[in-house]
């Protein structure tokens, strides 16, 4: 199955979830996206700054059909029961071990979050919670890149607005970097496509035959893995003149 930007309005987050395209195996219970990358945030990637500013803008909400395709079918019941943050009786949260779920929704792009804490009260003291989402196919239409950001294997777009983004992404061509393989090569790829359309075409699902040398180079470094990464527009047009 294949798209272009033109077949499917996804980004008017006025208009719900916007034609989401969801794959299903009813015999098996599987429920996902067909075209967005689900994302995961471990809970040592959600003390990041980048994060902390996406985070702060979610909107808690009722989950629906779209966060239930973002946890275990075994799982799907702890959405609908209180968190231990709405109520710390909650039967999802006994005394000695909390696996509560949070629902929220993205209002730049109208896509499900689901929160999950994990706590273990033993000589650990395991407390954190973890995030899963999907990545939006391209930005917003009245939106252009500005900025590419990595921390912790972590991959944000900042607009011309201004606009913190999770980069888009088209499932399966997962993002990584610091290595030779096909996850820096998908990365390398996305942003040569935003270096040779000065931003306009933010499309996921650029071909990796067309990634520059230069920027599958750095994708590829171990530099890349070191500490927070940023890249302007002009940044990533340098790489590829010299």
């Amino acid at each position: 199955m294949s798209y272009e930007a033109h077949d499917l309005n996804l980004n008017d987050p006025t208009q719900g979830y916007l034609n989401f395209v969801l794959y299903t195996e009813v015999r098996f219970g599987v429920a996902s996206s067909a075209l967005n990358a689900e994302v995961f945030f471990e809970a040592n990637q959600t003390q990041t700054h980048h994060f902390q500013e996406w985070l702060s803008r979610l909107v808690p909400c009722e989950p629906n059909a779209m966060h239930c395709t973002l946890v275990p079918t075994v799982d799907i019941p702890t959405l609908f029961r209180p968190s231990v943050i709405e109520d710390r009786n909650s039967p999802t949260a006994p005394e000695s071990r909390c696996t509560c779920r949070r629902a929220f929704y993205d209002p730049e792009f109208g896509l499900p979050v689901v929160g999950e804490h994990f706590r273990h009260v033993d000589t650990s003291g395991t407390d954190k919670w973890s995030y899963q989402t999907y990545a939006p196919l391209e930005l917003r239409p009245d939106d252009t890149f500005s900025r590419f950001h990595t921390d912790r294997r972590l991959f944000w777009a900042r607009t011309e607005k201004g606009n913190l983004s999770i980069l888009p992404q088209r499932h399966p061509l997962t993002y990584n970097i610091g290595y030779n393989g096909g996850g820096p090569r998908a990365l390398a790829a996305y942003l040569t496509q935003l270096a040779t359309t000065n931003g306009q075409n933010t499309t996921a699902g650029a071909p990796f035959e067309i990634a520059h040398p230069a920027i599958v180079a750095w994708t590829q470094s171990k530099a890349t893995e070191r500490g927070t990464n940023e890249l302007s527009l002009s940044d990533l047009q340098a790489m590829m003149t010299r």
